[in-house]
């Protein structure tokens, strides 16, 4: 397994890998189903703090981070996102992934990475848990989705 920088002919693998999890699941509030041409942006926009891991060829997940909040006071500090295929769950990718974000952020001179998880996935929660994120706060009812509301759970790891 590799771990490097997303580039544009990722694009469409990242939009079959990501899609399914927004359409079938709560671990995402989002609805929107993501295309190769807005991930195309994203990739250009972010350069190094978008990642991929592949193996053999292909997509196992993606890290990225952006920014947190508007305004300058709020530069250092950075929201993520780690999306795994669901066979390359419990493999090490999730870890090797975060790792180099972590790195990247540092070398950016972030301060602090949030992640906003679902409170229905508390894999999300553990997987974030184990590798130093701490839960900062719980948001009720900030969700909506499948026609029902859903909490988040906002953790944050200082780096």
């Amino acid at each position: 397994m590799i771990v490097r920088p997303a580039r544009a002919a990722d694009a469409a693998p990242l939009a079959a890998l990501w899609n399914p999890w927004i359409e079938t699941t709560a671990i995402t509030f989002s609805t929107a189903l993501k295309t190769p041409e807005g991930l195309t942006t994203d990739i250009a926009a972010r350069g190094d703090a978008f990642l991929v891991a592949e193996q053999d060829g292909a997509l196992l997940g993606f890290a990225t981070f952006f920014p947190f909040r508007g305004g300058p006071g709020y530069a250092r500090t950075k929201e993520h996102t780690v999306i795994l295929a669901p066979e390359a769950r419990g493999r090490g990718a999730g870890r090797a992934l975060m790792e180099a974000l972590e790195d990247v952020a540092r070398s950016q001179q972030v301060h602090s990475l949030f992640a906003g998880v679902s409170a229905e996935n508390p894999a999300g929660v553990a997987f974030h848990a184990a590798i130093g994120f701490i839960e900062a706060a719980r948001l009720p009812q900030v969700g909506f989705k499948f026609g029902r509301w859903m909490d988040l759970v906002l953790m944050q790891k200082f780096l």
